[in-house]
């Protein structure tokens, strides 16, 4: 036979383009439109409903940017029509290839209830399943002109992203307004021809299966009269019914399908838009659940529910339906899909708080499963999270994106830094938004790494990132799809049924991933929007300090506890640690909202902090200052956690400065010397108990660094390798000169940009203090501070919640080579035996480490490891200002530091003291006994019992064993999960307990406070 398969398969795909997908709609007559464009924000759908209407039609344009435009499309249906199932097709203007990234409309009924969300790939609205004839259609659409920033050339910047910016312009045209007939047997033809086309695609050109399907296709095809498709269809899709009922090996790969819509809680669109996204989206899922019996649909993020709850109460009410009926499926446990890398400790469990807390709730429904399919790496400390969160379950898809290495494995076992492990699935389809495609499907079951061992995966079904959620059309490839020869087999399941199944199955030979998942790629989002990053650890360093006073106080003074008000606090904050919120990936005008929320959120947290220290420190008319240590280590002989009159501290020696030879300046305290020199650079800072250098021979510290950054492709997302192959050393001074505290002040300009630096030793400590003010007016650069360290170690130590985890200072492999850009909270720390350097920080994530050897005939020999810290970017995409004006950095660094060093130093320099007017102390609520221990959190139980609640954590890698003693009155100690719900009672003495922790162990302890504060 001659091979006539290239001709089949090209007849196929212009016949149904052509000729079948045409006809699934015979007949149409066209709706009467009118439109109102509302002036400014979107309006409460009552006056979108009232307001009144101007006509327009197809190819008329509408739309400025972020504008919304209601719509209202009448129409009869004709009496011929009778006993017909008829649509109406709503196109606002789509591009059928960008879902969710354009226009989207909610459709209404003159009641005002919603019906369904409108988008390229679902622009249908059911008017009738028979229709008698006659029917007046009246429909409402609330459209939604946001424009399109990601385009079909990507990353180009664009005024868009801001309504301040954009230009008023109309963006959109209508297209089709029609009402038509819906031939559901062509409709039928459709997808039988579109699943077989995709099965053949997918299967070698040799395999008998393929030719057995193309004769198929090639029998329908001759049977369709292309002039008459709706009445020939039937017996096309006769001649596939072999070829569709053919079923699939005993072998194939299972596929549990799980109906999805990812939506970015902000992204290329500001919050107030994915309010209604959500809206849209869960109005046609709920509508689907109803049409589709086999049909489920999961849906993650708290935050977005709650939403729907306060804005949409019609379409909240079908979702709690579709939850009570099991198919409506919230999961993920989280408040939002947040970033992991930045969080930090307290809000990161914070997440699971309050999402799980939500399920509950709302629903009394305990979620298992987390779900983060976009976020951009994740944590070591998250599968401890995860199952004192109560969870036990982890999907991702976002490692896939690494450009590296390929990850191993596809259902493993992941360890986290305390050795827990959780059960981890990554769909093999790489895709969070899968459309159950025949090529998606033959790339996972090629893909899948666990053959042999599991059989089975999972695919997140749907349109997603800007939402719009599982189609008909994807249904109807899942039925045809279930039981196929030469095909994985999918179904329709909840998560938990994959994961039960998954985990039955495989388990016990599971492979074990150690440690953080690293993505290799979206490197820059540790550095991107600061002003974002900044406003994040601010917030979170605030609520920490507002629960604990708030706590001091009403335990000591019976102060109110404000419940609601940090509930709400804590929720804003964690909405914002969205993954393309705290990244720093989204349009400006996401990113100017956060400025003005954090600055809120600080100014509500400093007035709560206030009020809680006035009823602490007494009396302040008689002029005596309190000083307050929120950190969980002791400083300048005030306790952790507690207060102090000043008047009864001690004044270490004052540092001094004076000129040092050539040019510069020398700082002494005691405990350290430090030379600036005439470039306002350190080169060298000693050790004075020890004598030993911290800055090798002929280098420099606190060197800014400024390097062309010019990714190959997203912009805010990355940083690439080859920008280390350009800098420029920022050595140039304008002025320096001594403060009147002893500091030394360096001012540099450089380009368009001026930065200003503070160099200080404080008194009575081992730790050299920098403040960087950058004037920032660069384009596509990356500025550093270098921190050259005479050092000789093939690891770095770098904090992330709960905890720390070491990373390598070499590149021997590919995947070592890749972490050229990683994460640390507040402390970065390198060590040889015996002696170490810290870099600890108040404000940044990103940070580089590489090693050099000094040459042997050098005057020193050995090796410089160079700790720098990233400050700022310019990416110019999807914000074309990204970062622009004034910025202010501290961090410090702390010679001979040991790893419980860098711990205590990273919490004092985030967590300042503060001096309160008054005349008393106070001491701790909680104290532990040994330095290992870090409290992260002391708190009243958020059930409003007055019980309080103390997290803590082993911080340095090892076993502790400590007495946690509660300086109130307690006769009950339960230890908790995240959510603190008893697991156990703790054995308590005099409201003491003893606690054994293993390394980077969180424990969370409730003691009964037999006095309950006021609300």
């Amino acid at each position: 036979m001659h091979n006539d398969r290239t001709t089949t398969e090209d007849r196929l795909r212009r016949v149904l383009d052509e000729r079948i997908r045409p006809a699934v709609y015979p007949e149409s007559v066209p709706l009467t439109v009118g439109v109102w464009h509302a002036p400014g924000e979107p309006v409460p759908v009552a006056e979108g409903l009232a307001a009144p209407r101007e006509p327009i039609g197809p190819g008329d344009a509408w739309g400025p940017a972020w504008g919304t435009s209601w719509f209202t499309v009448t129409g009869t249906v004709p009496a011929a029509w009778a006993g017909r199932t008829v649509e109406a097709l709503l196109d606002l203007g789509f591009d059928p290839n960008l879902t969710g990234f354009q226009c989207e409309g909610l459709v209404y009924r003159a009641d005002g209830s919603p019906v369904k969300g409108l988008n390229p790939r679902n622009q249908w609205v059911r008017i009738g399943a028979p229709v008698a004839g006659g029917e007046e259609v009246r429909l409402h659409v609330e459209a939604a002109a946001n424009p399109v920033i990601l385009d079909y050339e990507p990353f180009r910047p664009t005024e868009l992203g801001d309504l301040a910016t954009a230009d008023r312009r109309p963006r959109y045209r209508l297209g089709r307004m029609d009402l038509a007939v819906f031939d559901a047997v062509v409709w039928e033809l459709v997808h039988d021809l579109e699943v077989l086309d995709g099965l053949m695609t997918g299967l070698p050109e040799e395999s008998p299966r393929r030719w057995e399907v193309l004769r198929a296709v090639e029998r329908a095809l001759d049977a369709v009269d292309l002039q008459d498709v709706g009445g020939t269809a039937a017996r096309a899709r006769e001649l596939l019914a072999d070829a569709l009922s053919a079923p699939a090996q005993a072998s194939a790969h299972r596929i549990s399908a799980v109906g999805h819509a990812h939506i970015d809680s902000a992204w290329l669109w500001p919050l107030r838009e994915t309010v209604r996204k959500v809206a849209r989206t869960t109005s046609n899922m709920t509508a689907l659940l109803d049409e589709e019996p086999d049909f489920v649909y999961a849906m993650s993020q708290a935050q977005q529910f709650a939403w729907v709850k306060e804005h949409r109460p019609e379409v909240w009410a079908r979702v709690k339906k579709a939850v009570a009926d099991g198919r409506f499926v919230p999961v993920g446990g989280m408040w939002v899909e947040s970033d992991t890398n930045m969080p930090g400790s307290e809000a990161l469990a914070r997440q699971f708080t309050h999402g799980k807390r939500f399920f509950l709730e709302e629903f009394g429904i305990e979620t298992e499963e987390v779900w983060l399919p976009d976020s951009f790496g994740y944590s070591a400390a998250l599968p401890q999270l995860v199952r004192l969160s109560g969870s036990k379950w982890f999907l991702t898809q976002k490692i896939s994106w690494s450009k590296t290495n390929t990850f191993p494995h596809h259902t493993f076992w992941w360890e986290g830094l305390d050795g827990t492990r959780v059960f981890t699935h990554f769909p093999p389809i790489d895709t969070y938004n899968a459309q159950l495609s025949g090529e998606e499907l033959a790339h996972a079951v090629r893909n899948f790494r666990e053959k042999g061992g599991a059989t089975r995966s999972l695919a997140p079904t749907g349109w997603g990132d800007g939402g719009g959620g599982t189609t008909r059309e994807m249904l109807a490839r899942a039925r045809r799809l279930a039981d196929l020869e030469g095909s994985a087999r999918v179904v329709f399941e909840r998560p938990s049924a994959f994961f039960e199944k998954a985990h039955a199955e495989y388990a016990a030979d599971a492979p074990v991933w150690a440690g953080e998942l690293y993505l290799e790629l979206h490197r820059a989002t540790l550095t991107s929007q600061a002003r974002t990053k900044q406003g994040n650890r601010r917030a979170e360093r605030l609520l920490y300090e507002a629960e604990l006073w708030s706590a001091t106080a009403a335990v000591r003074t019976g102060f109110p506890y404000p419940y609601e008000r940090l509930d709400r606090l804590w929720k804003t904050v964690l909405l914002h640690q969205f993954h393309d919120i705290l990244p720093g990936t989204s349009i400006a005008w996401v990113h100017r909202e956060a400025a003005a929320t954090y600055a809120a959120v600080a100014a509500e947290l400093e007035s709560l902090v206030a009020d809680a220290l006035a009823a602490l420190a007494g009396d302040g008319s008689a002029g005596g200052t309190v000083v307050f240590n929120a950190a969980p280590h002791g400083r300048a002989c005030v306790a952790a956690r507690s207060a102090r009159p000043a008047d009864e501290l001690p004044r270490p020696a004052p540092t001094t400065a004076t000129a040092r030879e050539g040019g510069g300046y020398v700082l002494e305290n005691g405990l350290l010397r430090v030379e600036v020199d005439a470039r306002g650079l350190v080169v060298s800072v000693i050790d004075k108990e020890t004598r030993r250098e911290t800055i090798p021979p002929g280098a420099a510290a606190n060197l800014l660094q400024l390097h062309q950054d010019f990714p190959n492709m997203w912009d805010a997302w990355d940083v690439d390798r080859f920008y280390r192959n350009t800098v420029t050393d920022l050595t140039d001074v304008q002025s320096m000169e001594l403060t009147d505290d002893g500091a030394v002040r360096v001012v540099r300009a450089f380009g368009a940009s001026r930065a200003e630096q503070r160099i200080a030793l404080p008194d009575g400590l081992r730790r050299v203090d920098f403040t960087t003010e950058v004037d920032w007016h660069e384009t596509e650069k990356f500025l550093k501070a270098a921190f050259p360290l005479d050092v000789h170690a093939d690891r770095v130590a770098a904090e992330t919640q709960f905890g720390h985890l070491y990373r390598p200072a070499h590149t021997n492999t590919s995947w070592e080579a890749a972490k050229f850009e990683a994460c640390a909270h507040r402390f970065v720390h390198v060590e040889e035996h015996g002696w170490g350097v810290a870099l600890v920080n108040d404000s940044t994530y990103g940070y580089d480490v590489t090693r050099t050897a000094r040459t042997p005939d050098s005057s020193a020999p050995g090796a410089t490891t160079t700790l720098r810290l990233s400050l700022l970017r310019a990416p110019r995409f999807p914000d074309p200002r990204t970062d622009q004006g004034a910025h202010r950095f501290g961090y410090a660094l702390v010679p001979g530091a040991r790893i419980d060093d860098a711990v205590c130093e990273g919490h004092r320099v985030g967590i300042p003291e503060r001096r309160v007017p008054g005349d008393r102390g106070t001491p701790s609520l909680v104290r532990v006994d040994d330095e290992a221990v870090v409290v992260s959190a002391v708190k009243l139980s958020d059930d409003g019992s007055g019980d309080v609640v103390v997290r803590l954590y082993e911080s340095l890698g090892g076993r502790a064993r400590t007495a946690v003693a509660f300086d109130f009155p307690t006769t009950t100690v339960h230890r908790c999960d995240l959510l603190e719900r008893p697991l156990e009672e703790v054995e308590s003495t005099d409201g003491k307990v003893e606690l054994t922790l293993r390394p980077f162990e969180i424990v969370t302890l409730r003691a009964h406070h037999n006095t309950p504060s006021g609300a």
